[in-house]
This record gives C-alpha cells, structure tokens and sequence, in this order.
C-alpha cells in the first residue's frame, strides 16, 4: 500500500509542478527509476522521477527510499550543472503524522519541519534560474 501511495503523490507532485510553472520557459519530464525496498529481501520497485531542464542545468527529484530514519517516502533533490551533482533538499512523502510532502534544506540532520509548498519550491529551483 506504501509503494502505491509513493507512487501516487509522485504523479501527484509532478501535476502540482506542473501548474506552479505554467507560463514559464522550464520544462518538466517524468521518468522511471528504481528503488530499493529495505523491508523486502532483494525488492525493488520501479516510480516515477521528475526532472526540470533550463538551459544546460537540471533540477531532478529522485526517489531514493520508502522506509528509514522515521519517514515514508524519500526524495533527492538536486541540481545538476556541467555533470556536477549539487543536492539541494530531501522532501519526504510522511513524517509521523504529517501527511503532507516536507521537506529539510540541503545537510540537515534532523527530520522535516517544513512544509513543501510553492514558496519552498522556487527556492529550491533557484540555481536552475540563476
């Protein structure tokens, strides 16, 4: 039920992209990775990842795990500029009650206490811009 629900808000996540850069000059692709299930002897399973392109430089949101330190559902976000890897954030699909996606700045150590939300979002994407 957790690889379902992770899969759903990541489409979900994408749509609300999707609609916070209406009218801009960015463009948004959906792709396919695979991740690796810690509970399940050897399962993986395949969901979506996004990526923003502008120019040369990349902003990509990869998930990365279901279960661990806490939360369901981890997401990588990163910039990518001249094949450098530049993490960003992690927002996380559930952190104890907290349904909603939160997320940490880049180098935190302790769990969300932000709401991803659209004001989160264009910081986040700033180095694509910039």
């Amino acid at each position: 039920a957790d690889i379902v629900e992770f899969r759903l808000r990541m489409v979900q996540l994408q749509e609300q992209i999707d609609a916070w850069l209406a009218g801009t000059e960015l463009n948004v692709e959906a792709f396919t990775v695979s991740v690796t299930d810690l509970l399940v002897d050897g399962g993986a399973f395949d969901i979506f990842a996004i990526a923003l392109h502008y120019d040369d430089r990349v902003v990509k949101f990869l998930p990365v795990f279901l279960y661990g330190h806490g939360v369901t559902g981890c997401v990588e976000v990163s910039l990518c500029i001249d094949g450098k890897v530049i993490p960003q954030c992690r927002l996380f699909m559930r952190v104890g009650t907290n349904t909603h996606w939160a997320c940490t700045s880049k180098g935190a150590l302790s769990l969300p206490n932000r709401m991803f939300d659209e004001d989160a979002f264009f910081e986040m994407v700033d180095g694509l811009l910039s």
